[in-house]
């Protein structure tokens, strides 16, 4: 390998979600290691000094050699318990230095990833993302000091060999054998590793779906349908545990019978060499001790092979996720553009959504000039929604181009893009919190004369004078509680805080009345004066605010220009993709 390409993967090691933040504290990492090398020394005073009061101290009478041993014994084990403590806050710190670290890389990368890429249900990237507890458990210092103390086994059974000769052969023909069971059992724990995961993802994504939808269960006065997926999928998730169980266990108590069967065998084989004079007493015990020692750590083994799949199956699970394409900068070169003018151009736009076989979009092309308002109209299904998305930045085009302000939005910093859009999408999403942080969104820019101004704009403050605290009312979850229309002026308050140049709304007054979309109408007229602006909408009323038309059906522009000329065109033909209150009676 060339220095360049050492250097490349030295870089990548650097770079890794997981093993870069273990890099981090290789510092802390090598002390651990210290500490539990020399407890493994200090773990053979208690041997010693047990053989050698029963050979040397109690046959001469020794009281002073006694006393002496037995300080030499109490410093070792404050030492010892000293060492112990310092590897247990070492490890802690260095684990809680790792979760943080590597927590925020995988938010991270989960606000950055392509919606296009994104696969699978919510509650499974959710189990995915929780499965990282099996990393981080493993990880721990039960792991760390069995790792350790593995190599220490040779010189545990060379420790024995040393005082008791041939009866070192016990331990020595015990080892291999608990090694060879783990071994075999392996691809059995690795295969329920995965197929555990996967249920669990199910059992989760079940969850999810079934606590969403809560007040659609109700309302059709039947739950079967989720009772049966929720009890298929525990069983399943249970009956997968409890395979994986069943071989830990064979590994865990082979490791616990072959200690039993070590120490009778030392004692047994002790016996002989005492009688004949080739070992003592003390060295007899000595070598019980030690073996307990020695064999100590497979024991441990045994059930760190369990963790270890679950957490190879989760790393792998995450190292996928954190691979996907997504929308880092740091690696590509990318365009800024902090003051964005407001001109969105389609330029033959193709996209399909994944796993789709149909279009969404079909050679889609037009401009929108900087302060323009476009309305885009159509069929259900048409592809209005996928060109708010494109224009956002959500999504990137199979073929053709978006631009803004000339330059390719695949070119631009997504942050630049976002920064300069504000966006009601059609399926309003609020969060857990009060109804101010709802609008900022954690925006330190935005003051409270902002929050204000939008909320008098958005008719939030036309709700909110009757609600006890006001802006600081905490919601629940996706904002229950709230009625439709409430929700969306809200999502509204929250675009318009953002004073961006580029608005974009899908169907943004479907769940409001008619007095309240006529209020909004009126004050948009007014915010959105300098503005470009794009609307999805079926409502008429909500025509008043555009200067120009697009209509799409089938994924395919099929009339665009100034809104009257669109209009009158579209009633003389009576096309459904115009809202009902514009087609002739």
């Amino acid at each position: 390998m060339t220095p360049p390409e050492e250097m490349e993967t030295i870089r990548i090691w650097q770079d890794h979600w997981f093993w870069g933040a273990f890099r981090q504290n290789w510092w802390t990492y090598g002390q651990i290691i210290l500490a539990a090398v020399m407890i493994n020394f200090f773990s053979l005073a208690s041997s010693i000094f047990i053989m050698t009061v029963y050979d040397r101290v109690i046959p001469n009478n020794a009281v002073d050699s006694l006393i002496a041993l037995s300080i030499g014994m109490f410093i070792v084990i404050s030492f010892d318990f000293l060492l112990k403590f310092l590897r247990a806050y070492f490890i802690d710190t260095a684990g809680q230095n790792v979760d943080l670290t590597v927590a925020k890389k995988i938010f991270d990368r989960i606000m950055k990833l392509k919606l296009a890429k994104q696969r699978g249900s919510t509650g499974g990237l959710v189990n995915v993302i929780r499965e990282f507890e099996s990393i981080r458990d493993f990880c721990t210092s039960a792991t760390l000091a069995t790792v350790v103390d593995v190599p220490f086994i040779i010189l545990f059974i060379g420790v024995i060999w040393i005082i008791g000769g041939p009866i070192a052969l016990v331990p020595a023909l015990a080892v291999p054998l608990v090694l060879i069971i783990g071994i075999m059992i392996q691809p059995f724990l690795s295969r329920f590793s995965k197929e555990g995961m996967q249920e669990g993802g199910n059992k989760q994504s079940t969850l999810v779906e079934m606590v969403s939808g809560l007040e659609t269960l109700k309302t059709l006065g039947t739950n079967k349908l989720f009772h049966d997926r929720w009890e298929k999928a525990v069983e399943n998730h249970a009956t997968v545990g409890m395979k994986s169980r069943m071989f830990s266990q064979i590994a865990i108590n082979s490791a616990a019978s072959a200690q039993q069967i070590t120490q009778v065998g030392i004692v047994a084989f002790g016996f002989i060499l005492v009688m004949k004079g080739e070992l003592s007493i003390g060295g007899l015990i000595a070598c019980v001790i030690i073996a307990g020692r020695c064999l100590a750590p497979l024991g441990q083994l045994a059930n760190l092979l369990t963790r270890y799949n679950h957490a190879k199956t989760a790393y792998a699970s995450l190292d996928k996720l954190m691979s996907q394409e997504n929308e880092d900068v740091s690696h590509r070169d990318f365009v800024r553009r902090n003051n964005i003018r407001g001109k969105i151009e389609f330029k033959n736009v193709v996209f399909k959504y994944p796993d789709q076989p149909i279009r969404a979009l079909d050679n889609v092309s037009f401009v929108l000039n900087p302060g323009e308002k476009i309305g885009v109209l159509g069929k259900v299904g048409s592809g209005k929604s996928t060109i708010l998305r494109l224009a956002a930045g959500l999504y990137e085009p199979k073929e053709g181009a978006v631009l803004i302000d000339d330059t390719d939005i695949r070119q631009i910093i997504p942050d630049d893009i976002r920064g300069n859009m504000a966006v009601v999408l059609q399926d309003v999403v609020l969060f857990s919190g009060s109804i101010k942080e709802n609008i900022t969104m954690g925006q330190a820019d935005i003051s409270d004369e902002d929050i204000l101004h939008a909320s008098q704009v958005s008719g939030v403050q036309d709700f909110l004078g009757a609600v006890p605290g006001g802006y600081d009312v905490k919601l629940r979850d996706r904002g229950d509680g709230l009625s439709g229309g409430q929700k969306q002026a809200l999502a509204i308050a929250r675009a318009i805080a953002r004073k961006a140049p580029i608005v974009m709304m899908d169907e943004p007054s479907s769940s409001m009345d008619t007095n309240s979309e006529m209020k909004l109408i009126s004050r948009l007229k007014k915010e959105l004066k300098d503005k470009t602006f794009l609307i999805v909408t079926h409502r008429p009323s909500m025509l008043e605010l555009v200067d120009k038309i697009i209509v799409i059906d089938q994924g395919k522009v099929v009339a665009q220009g100034p809104r009257d000329d669109v209009l009158k065109f579209l009633t003389s033909k009576n096309e459904a993709a115009i809202p009902d209150g514009l087609k002739k009676g």
